[in-house]
């Protein structure tokens, strides 16, 4: 048909996003060696409790002194190449981006958040998703007051980063079904 454009990404069904988007460290939110680390895990399932092996996480979150401006050095470039360095392994920026693998297993190691605001932003790309979808994984069970706190504990509990052993907490991620994570809709 005459002056139809092809469909853009945003309106066709990936997987494009583990191909594109993930870059060298970008798991690696904390500085290199910092004794305060804490590795945040878990698995992306569908409806039916499968894997999505090829989604991207991305996180973002407070610097633990509360700040939000965040420090560059995430997408550093090599001068020669072009091609894409990583990280710098000594700042701390605030934001994550990993794929997921074939199992569906994600991991980031960061900082624990402030007590102000004692979570990850986390954002869901995969396939199947038209947009992609927003949660939190809170570092505490005492949600703040508002909406998410007066949910009932069940959906609540899709919100909490358990902790499993000193400096590893798990986050499970469902996009659909049974044990679904509460999703936040910014507008």
């Amino acid at each position: 048909m005459p002056g139809v454009l092809p469909p853009t990404p945003s309106q066709t069904v990936g997987p494009f996003y583990g191909y594109a988007l993930p870059f060298t460290g970008g798991g690696d939110i904390a500085p290199a060696g910092h004794p305060d680390t804490v590795t945040v895990h878990g698995y992306v399932r569908d409806g039916n409790g499968d894997p999505i092996p090829d989604a991207v996480i991305e996180t973002w979150q407070a610097a633990p002194d509360g700040s939000l401006a965040g420090l560059p050095g995430s997408l550093r470039r090599d001068p020669v190449t072009g091609g894409f360095l990583g990280r710098n392994g000594v700042d701390f920026t605030g934001f994550g981006r990993v794929a997921t693998d074939a199992d569906g297993y994600w991991a980031v190691r960061t900082l624990t958040p402030p007590d102000a605001t004692p979570y990850l932003s986390v954002c869901v790309f995969a396939r199947g998703l038209m947009h992609h979808l927003y949660t939190r994984a809170y570092f505490t069970d005492d949600i703040p007051a508002g909406p998410l706190a007066e949910l009932p504990a069940a959906r609540r509990a899709t919100l909490l980063a358990v902790p499993e052993s000193d400096g590893l907490r798990r986050f499970d991620i469902r996009v659909q079904g049974e044990r679904e994570t509460v999703f936040l809709d910014f507008r």
